[in-house]
């Protein structure tokens, strides 16, 4: 704590003191709204929305929300708000993070601020880490909000359009932190208003926030189309890469110095965890690839290429970065240890990692949009967010987000006893210690709950286990299926439980065993559900029916359905019996001293430890924590370990003999806070190009938004058309001396859409009469001419429709060419770095002249394809020298040219010109007039 804490407290601190009378209000409160009926406490929330239309804040009507939606809480879900559940309630109101322990309730302290805040009409948005999650708070508190008279609406995989645009416009919607990002970019892709899905983004409340806005903030949400495939050279590199050998050091101070302390080809640096080649290695590159000059700029590709494969090699390990799952890589959490399928590292090095692995090589993809979790959210107009562990992440939240953290007390004294670390010589000793250590809690009723930091030593630490028990389950990527199985009976009596990475599970260990498990369980022997759907032959019920099913058991979702109520009704039974069953066991359990949590390792962040620890000591309940080291644990060796290792040296300890040393403990967090200060600033720097491009990003997107809304744009593409003249005849004819002026240049320029072969051939004679103002005046009232008449040709209506549908495309088409080629230039950026300039600043700087350069050239294109766009009915054959393509996306044939897809006969389409030495759109391959394909070709296939 810093002298100025000391001396006025923390901002924690003052916050609670200005929050403690609201929450006495609220509570004061209680007796009025208890006497109300029904009608007419569900009559408040109208009164609440008049109040504030007429000039009162949402701060005003604070206390009487919250009261309303705690009594409401009592009479719909039996459940009412602790004192403490108010404050975090407050805390969220007020746009803080509420730190609040698990098992503390905060599924229930997001109603209070969700309610309030809903009354203003702009929609809430709760963002859960999963989808189950998601869909499991707004069916429970759904019933509470509804209510009320609030809708809830639910985003989830899967869904269309009209589904997600009916949600989003509920009064409280529910949904996982991609599902609303990659929404949020899908509405700027859209060619169509009616299209979109999300209407804003006022108020969010944000689950497990130290998840989603910390440890997902390093991956950036990028929506991508199929790109080229590159599968044969990531497979030739890779059989490159297998011909040199590795060379590890601890920390890669510079180039020269790797080269003179490695022996290999390449030097993996396990700190920063990098790989670079070494002279040796370039000089086997060029000759394996036959290239002089690696470095040349026409070899980029190739060393890229060769960088991604050494980095496959030296940096990612097999089950631990990454496990092979039904033939592909599946990329593994290293925060939660679960698998992130459908995630891919990019820039080629998920590629080189199949290669390396033998599987499948994906083809590239090609980003369309993206953008990162830190500037989606920095959108809304206030933001919060709930979580166990936030304290260490202080800085990141505030200097990223402006979210400072209220640390709420819990409502029980938190009575766990964390014991200091044990530090072993090597990890056998230390296993051994730990080995010792479940047995001994096992022998006397006490679960066990064991962390790892990999599925690898999940699986070395059960090994050694089954020579003393084989009573104990494993939790990793690997079987996380049974996840929520596992977890929940973590807490019965003996129970050992090995798992990976206990981060965000998302299930409580209750002492004494799960109920709601249990009942499922019984249900699943009893063949329940199978007996339901099938009476006649239970064996033959479809066994995703019957999952369903048990879901719906303990759903709260609102039904009609008999099945699902008879599940429900069977499992009320069930867990009624079950509950009383475990009281007496988890009293035992508690006598012998609650859950102990045994970390084997600790993590790089102190969060993910504390996250660990916070499993045990749940409301109140006895648990113990202690961390089992050694000093070959990455961590130790990798930072500080030498000092150490020097300590166990000079006392002469054995591998089986602990040290509990404050040295110890201090080496440990100062590593600790260098990798975390590391991660922020890796994070930072994601935010700080990506600060660059949202930038851009919101200029396109705003220009976007107005074509979507409606606008008049005739005006805007009249003056494209007028620049874009302006600048070409300054460009063709620069200087004063007309003779150097190159007409055939800017004739070239605009042939086919404003000028003519005839045009601007003068002799000396006419230079008295012409001028470049003049010229420019001729080609504008040109184009201008030729929009008035297909105005009178087609109308009004359709000629804005026109402009709009031009536009959008242009836009769009050279938006996704600029994401790549701004990715083109952050990779090589940072090697200005070595003529002392600012990376960034650099990217900045060159990033905005291609985005003038992209500019410049949407509005050449879009006036050029409104000049040369023309329209004519379904199911008349194109002239020769054009191809149809039509409005909407997609052709479907017809009559021998293509229409527009789900469009009635008789609606238009577009026809661009094509010439005669053109590529076939056909593709073929052949030039237009060499090709014979009857799909446009038309006039073949009739003569034929």
């Amino acid at each position: 704590m810093s002298f100025a804490e000391k001396l006025f407290g923390s901002f924690s601190d003052r916050e609670l003191k200005k929050i403690k009378p609201l929450t006495q209000k609220v509570l004061d409160l209680e007796s009025k709204y208890q006497a109300l009926s029904d009608s007419e406490l569900q009559a408040q929330t109208p009164a609440l929305k008049a109040r504030l239309a007429g000039g009162e804040t949402l701060d005003d009507i604070l206390p009487d929300a919250f009261a309303v939606c705690r009594e409401a809480a009592w009479r719909v879900l039996g459940m009412k708000h602790f004192p403490v559940q108010i404050t975090g309630g407050i805390a969220l109101h007020r746009g803080c993070i509420a730190e609040m322990q698990t098992g503390e309730g905060k599924t229930l302290v997001a109603t209070l601020p969700a309610y309030l805040n809903a009354l203003t009409g702009e929609g809430v948005h709760i963002v859960t880490v999963n989808d189950y999650l998601a869909k499991r708070d707004s069916e429970w508190m759904g019933k509470l909000y509804r209510w009320l008279g609030l809708s809830v609406g639910l985003i989830a995989q899967g869904m269309d359009g009209n589904a997600r645009r009916k949600a989003y416009n509920s009064d409280i919607t529910y949904g996982t932190n991609n599902e609303f990002g990659f929404d949020y970019l899908r509405d700027n892709m859209v060619t169509y208003k009616v299209n979109m899905v999300q209407r804003g983004h006022a108020y969010a409340i944000v689950d497990e926030v130290d998840s989603i806005l910390i440890d997902e903030a390093r991956t950036p949400l990028i929506i991508s189309g199929r790109g080229e495939d590159s599968s044969s050279l990531y497979t030739q590199v890779d059989r490159f890469v297998r011909t040199l050998r590795k060379s590890v050091v601890v920390e890669l101070q510079d180039k020269v110095a790797a080269d003179e302390q490695a022996d290999g080809d390449y030097v993996v640096d396990e700190k920063h965890k990098t790989c670079t080649l070494t002279a040796s290695g370039i000089q086997k590159a060029e000759a394996y690839f036959k290239v002089e000059n690696l470095a040349a700029a026409e070899n980029m590709t190739l060393a890229h290429h060769i960088d991604q494969a050494i980095k496959a090699y030296g940096v990612m390990q097999k089950d631990i970065d990454y496990v092979i799952k039904d033939g592909q890589v599946v990329i593994v959490d290293e925060f939660t240890g679960r698998l992130m399928i459908g995630r891919r590292y990019n820039e080629g090095l998920h590629q080189a990692i199949e290669a390396k692995e033998g599987v499948k090589i994906a083809a590239e993809s090609k980003t369309l949009a993206t953008i990162t979790f830190q500037n989606y959210f920095r959108m809304y107009k206030k933001l919060s967010g709930m979580t166990g562990t936030a304290k260490t992440e202080a800085t990141e939240f505030t200097e990223i987000y402006g979210l400072n953290i209220v640390t709420v007390p819990t409502n029980r004294p938190n009575i766990r006893k964390d014991y200091p670390d044990a530090v072993y010589k090597t990890v056998n000793g230390k296993y051994n210690a730990v080995i010792r250590q479940v047995m001994e809690c096992h022998e006397k009723g006490q679960p066990v709950l064991v962390g790892t930091v990999s599925v690898e030593k999940s699986e070395l630490l059960a090994k050694m286990l089954q020579r003393h028990t084989r009573d104990f389950n494993v939790l990793n990527a690997k079987n996380h299926e049974r996840e929520a199985e596992i977890v929940a009976q973590a807490g019965k009596k003996g129970a050992i439980t090995i798992a990976t990475n206990m981060a965000g599970r998302g299930t409580d260990i209750m002492l004494g065993g799960n109920a709601e498990y249990m009942a499922k369980a019984q249900m699943r022997k009893e063949h329940f559900c199978e007996n339901l759907l099938n009476p006649d032959a239970p064996q033959e019920a479809l066994p995703e029916e019957v999952e369903l099913l048990l879901t719906e058991a303990n759903g709260h979702g609102d039904t009609q359905d008999q099945n699902i109520l008879a599940a429900r009704a069977r499992f009320d039974e069930l867990y009624a019996k079950y509950k009383a069953e475990i009281a007496d066991e988890a009293e035992e359990v508690r006598a012998a001293g609650g859950l102990f949590i045994i970390g084997t390792e600790r993590h790089e962040s102190r969060r993910i430890d504390n996250q660990l620890r916070g499993r045990a000591g749940r409301q109140g309940d006895p648990g113990a924590s202690r961390f089992y080291l050694s000093l070959e644990d990455d961590l130790m060796r990798l930072f500080g370990g030498d000092r150490v290792q020097g300590l166990m040296g000079s006392l002469g300890l054995d591998e089986d003999t602990p040290i509990e040393n404050r040295m110890v403990t201090s080496t440990i967090e100062s590593a600790q806070k260098k990798l975390e200060g590391r991660n922020f600033e890796i994070r930072k720097n994601v935010l700080r190009y990506d600060d660059v491009m949202n930038q851009q990003r919101e200029i396109i997107y705003g220009q976007r938004r107005k074509v979507l809304d409606g606008e008049d744009i005739s005006a805007e593409m009249h003056n494209m058309l007028r620049e874009n003249i302006d600048s070409s005849c300054k460009q063709f004819l620069a200087g004063d001396v007309k003779d150097e002026w190159d007409f055939g240049a800017l004739r070239r320029h605009y042939a086919g859409w404003l000028t003519k072969d005839e045009d601007f051939r003068y002799t000396v004679e006419d230079y008295d009469h012409i001028s470049r103002e003049g010229i420019a005046d001729a080609l504008y009232d040109r184009g201008m001419k030729i929009l008035a008449d297909k105005e009178a040709r087609y109308g009004t209506p359709l000629m804005r429709e026109l402009e709009r549908i031009c536009l959008l495309k242009c836009v769009d088409r050279y938006w996704m060419d600029h994401i790549d080629n701004m990715d083109q230039l952050r990779q090589g950026i940072g090697l200005r770095g070595y003529g002392q300039k600012d990376p960034v600043v650099e990217y900045r700087i060159e990033g905005f002249d291609m985005f003038d350069q992209m500019v410049d050239s949407i509005r050449e294109d879009s006036i050029k394809m409104l000049l040369m766009i023309e329209v004519r009915q379904a199911g008349v054959a194109p002239k020769r020298e054009q191809v149809a393509r039509p409005v909407g996306e997609g052709f479907v044939p017809g009559n021998g040219a293509p229409r527009a897809q789900g469009a009635p006969k008789g609606q238009p389409v577009r026809i661009i010109k094509i010439g005669r030495n053109d590529p076939c759109p056909c593709g073929s391959g052949l030039k237009w007039k060499k090709c014979t394909c009857a799909q446009y070709h038309p006039e073949q296939g009739q003569n034929s």
